[in-house]
């Protein structure tokens, strides 16, 4: 083998090696229907984002300190989680290890959804559903009330392909990605997944909570 082949086969590892690492370190989520986003939260509000600064957050095993974005916050509507406002959320300081980047003008609404830690502060990832107030169907909105609470204890399955089934009484079907192939579709945009009077599970449709005695999929 030729110094040049050498140089070749020795730069190309690199590069495999390197991007198998920028790979491994990205940020992965499965795409979660709203309903699941909030049911799945800790806390879910409406906000603006004011400001932004980096902040300690202790150290790691190797002694090396833990950098996180503080965003400051107004709140202007809580749907989920504490009795008090929320005044800043956290997130990680980029996107491959998952941090959320936000609009700090104020000129934008959000709803977010996150975790609570231990001290009581707020946590978003990109994994957390995290969409800009005007971009939501009248119908998502008007679920935060109420409607998304209701479907709590059913289970949404998503389906990747074709052929997909539930498993269970207490499942709907989130076939959005193989009907329309996007994840926002007509179910995300319009459904909820609600448990029915004789316990099963069933996607409804339309923004008034649905009656105690719901059977079937309405459109009000």
């Amino acid at each position: 083998m030729t110094c040049t082949v050498r140089r070749v086969v020795a730069t190309l590892t690199f590069l495999l090696l390197w991007r198998a690492e920028e790979v491994a370190e990205a940020c992965s989520c499965s795409p979660v229907h709203p309903q699941q986003a909030f049911c799945n939260a800790d806390v879910v509000i409406r906000a603006k984002v004011v400001g932004e600064k980096e902040v300690d957050s202790g150290n790691d095993v190797y002694g090396n300190p833990i950098k996180r974005i503080q965003y400051e916050i107004k709140q202007i509507k809580m749907f989920k989680g504490p009795d008090r406002d929320i005044e800043a959320i956290f997130t990680a300081p980029s996107s491959a290890v998952c941090g959320v980047t936000l609009d700090t003008t104020g000129k934008k609404e959000y709803l977010i959804t996150g975790k609570t830690e231990a001290d009581g502060s707020m946590h978003v990832t990109l994994c957390d559903f995290i969409t800009p107030w005007e971009t939501m169907s009248p119908t998502q909105k008007k679920s935060l009330t109420q409607r998304y609470q209701m479907g709590c204890e059913c289970k949404i399955t998503r389906c990747p392909s074709i052929p997909c089934m539930i498993s269970s009484p207490e499942e709907c079907l989130w076939t959005d990605w193989v009907m329309e192939k996007s994840i926002n579709g007509r179910q995300a945009n319009h459904f909820a997944c609600i448990k029915r009077s004789d316990g099963s599970c069933a996607w409804y449709r339309g923004m008034a909570p649905p009656k105690k005695e719901f059977m079937d999929i309405e459109d009000p």
